[in-house]
């Protein structure tokens, strides 16, 4: 069962790639290396013994996306991870992330139908949901999809559109949008983390590398929020937790276990940490104190969101089981790994 994972040396990417060998899957990576570095797939073969065969292009580019699936007519199913994913960039750059998030993606869609690929695995994001209100958190697969408070939130509601009206109209595709919440963490190993180019986006790896001297102040975005400590809130899940329930995502199509053409479901632990609660969990867990400084509101944040997990329990037999010290704590060990050079990374 040969699977394609786009955007596979990415964090989120490459933890799956793991649990997909490890489950006898037989894993080609496609990816552009836009925010991710090829020495994640030196990092995969030393956890899991297999090296995934890899090629290098963007998938945004029609031409070299057919190219590839004529080369490749084996393929039973696709994860697509490969997209620009940085809330507070896609306000600054929105055409960078429309003209990337969308297109791949429809090249994608275009190469399943001309090549008989039919299960498809999307990478979605509770963002879709917007802000909800107060009624409807925790946050169920019915929760009503609000205006997206940032591009990149509306690509996925996009994107999710297209998947559902190309289900529709050209039938023999199939789909699982899978909505997650706020991946953190490291492999247990600390060979693998989020390594992202630059300064980070996300708040996660800010931390490590604060604690570790890289940055000299970790920025908390807002003080203000109807919270009870002021700081958004946001639904953090173990990315080993999330690694698995795109395994079994997989493995539901393949068996034919889907109840409709297209499902959607929600991958979060059901529990809401605030940034600050965040911070006082990787304290404890380190020994380390945050240097760290309350500045203003982020354009495009949203300021509460956290799961309601019982349909993707249920039906999907998933569950997120990592709670909040676990995921600070590995994030920890893998940038104390990284920074002594005791991983693949240089």
């Amino acid at each position: 069962m040969r699977i394609l994972v786009t955007g596979g040396t990415g964090y989120i990417g490459s933890h799956t790639v793991v649990e997909l060998q490890k489950k006898g899957f037989e894993v080609i990576i496609v990816d552009a290396l836009f925010n991710s570095r090829k020495e994640s797939l030196d990092a995969i073969e030393k956890i899991s013994g297999i090296r995934p065969q890899f090629e290098c292009f963007d998938l945004a580019d029609s031409t070299l996306t057919d190219d590839f699936f004529a080369r490749h007519n084996d393929i039973k199913g696709i994860i697509h991870f490969a997209a620009h994913k940085a809330v507070g960039e896609s306000v600054e750059q929105p055409i960078k992330y429309y003209r990337n998030n969308l297109d791949s993606l429809m090249n994608i869609l275009d190469a399943m139908r001309k090549y008989s690929v039919q299960n498809l695995v999307f990478s979605s994001s509770c963002t879709v949901y917007g802000q909800p209100d107060a009624e409807h958190l925790p946050v169920s697969e019915r929760a009503p999809i609000k205006k997206a408070e940032s591009p990149y939130g509306n690509t996925k509601q996009i994107a999710e559109e297209i998947i559902s009206e190309s289900i529709s109209a050209y039938k023999g595709l199939n789909a699982i949008a899978l909505r997650y919440f706020n991946p953190v963490g490291a492999h247990d190993s600390a060979m693998l983390g989020e390594l992202p180019l630059g300064v980070p986006n996300n708040l996660m790896p800010f931390i490590t590398q604060t604690a570790y001297g890289i940055r000299k102040c970790l920025k908390v975005f807002g003080d203000d929020y109807p919270t009870p400590d002021g700081t958004a809130i946001r639904d953090y899940i173990h990315i080993m937790d999330l690694a698995k329930a795109h395994v079994i995502a997989v493995e539901r199509m393949i068996g034919e276990r889907m109840k409709n053409s297209f499902e959607i479901f929600n991958l979060g632990t059901g529990t809401g940490y605030s940034v600050l609660e965040v911070i006082k969990s990787f304290e404890k867990v380190s020994g380390v104190k945050l240097n760290y400084e309350i500045v203003g509101r982020r354009s495009g944040d949203i300021e509460k969101v956290w799961a309601d997990p019982t349909y993707s329990n249920n039906e999907l037999g998933w569950k997120a089981e990592r709670c909040l010290d676990e995921m600070t704590l590995s994030a920890w060990k893998w940038e104390q790994a990284y920074r002594k050079g005791e991983t693949c990374f240089e």
